[in-house]
């Protein structure tokens, strides 16, 4: 029988706030491939509950029966922009993200937004919103100037997470622009955008963000770095029987590890936007039920739907729990402190 009250954390939950979207340049948004204030597409991606942390979003979760969201940006934000300007909005971002979580500690919790156009800044301020803000990681969207987390630029943000002991979220982003032209654009309407989004380029571009990390041995560097990544591993489950198969030998000259196995064992899996049975089960045979988080993708995906999914799933009540509650409690130390599960 399915847990009748059971503790679920929600750890892909998106929030911005308008004032400091509202800073970028529609220059810059247009730039990086965002589409900007005014436009349709840009609705889409921003819709009015993305900026709601107050009754609403909360009855939402009620409804449901979500305990705790952890809050991230999506994106656009400081990621796409350079110089003071970024690394302001990042930390104005945090602050505030510190005082919304600590005046609802029991509902909200939250991952930093970092300058990630200056590592060394962004390493600086990952562990000043650790530290100082409470925050329980880093959501990192997409590529940053073209150049995935790989790039040696990018070593004090890993060192800085690993040695915090902190997760960074992979995200994804707009793809860049060569990318986009040689794949995605020439196709009518907003399909163009939306195929090199949410249709399908964020998750090819976070499956390669991944492995990147792997085979250039940045996760053999950072043996203890942990990273998240939603929507059901971004293709990566059905593909890593390959991965292990095709670089097994390739990689052995530079790598501690076949990529495949780094992959297994330093990668966490969130449900976010998903609520189909063939993924999870993807997912659950390829990384473990001690691997999978459960997630909304909210205000995207629809909280009582994926919560009835999670609670349909054909896994035994303990490997319901991990994915519930239990693995995000671990993993970003939240509090343990549940409502009694009756099974």
């Amino acid at each position: 029988m399915v847990s009748l009250n059971m503790r679920i954390v929600a750890v892909e939950e998106h929030f911005t706030f308008p004032d400091l979207l509202g800073r970028i340049d529609p220059v810059t948004l247009h730039r990086n491939g965002w589409p900007v204030p005014g436009t349709a597409a840009f609705n889409a991606i921003n819709p009015p509950a993305l900026a709601d942390t107050g009754r609403g979003r909360i009855a939402a979760m009620d409804a449901a029966g979500i305990q705790m969201q952890v809050l991230s940006v999506p994106g656009p934000a400081a990621e796409i922009v350079s110089g003071p300007d970024g690394i302001a909005i990042a930390r104005v971002y945090n602050d505030r993200m510190a005082r919304l979580i600590s005046a609802e500690p029991d509902r909200f919790s939250a991952f930093a937004h970092l300058p990630m156009r200056n590592p060394a800044v962004a390493a600086d301020e990952l562990e000043r919103a650790v530290v100082e803000c409470g925050l329980r990681g880093a959501l990192i969207s997409g590529t940053v100037d073209d150049r995935f987390l790989d790039a040696p630029e990018f070593e004090p943000v890993l060192a800085r997470a690993e040695r915090l002991g902190v997760p960074l979220y992979v995200h994804p982003g707009v793809p860049p622009r060569g990318v986009r032209a040689a794949y995605y654009d020439g196709l009518p309407g907003e399909a163009s955008f939306m195929l090199a989004i949410a249709g399908w380029g964020w998750h090819a571009e976070v499956a390669v963000h991944i492995l990147r990390l792997a085979l250039s041995g940045a996760l053999d560097r950072h043996p203890r770095l942990k990273l998240l990544i939603g929507h059901m591993g971004e293709c990566l489950p059905a593909m890593m029987d390959r991965v292990e198969r095709v670089f097994g030998g390739y990689s052995r000259t530079h790598l501690d590890r076949n990529a495949a196995c780094a992959i297994a064992e330093q990668v966490w899996v969130s449900t976010s936007g998903f609520s189909s049975l063939p993924a999870f089960l993807a997912a659950f045979m390829t990384f473990g039920a001690d691997h999978l988080l459960f997630s909304v993708d909210y205000p995207f995906g629809n909280n009582s739907a994926a919560v009835d999914f999670l609670k349909q799933l054909p896994v035994s009540p303990e490997d319901r729990q991990k994915i519930a509650h239990r693995n995000a409690d671990a993993l970003l130390s939240l509090s343990s402190a549940a409502p009694s599960e009756i099974v």
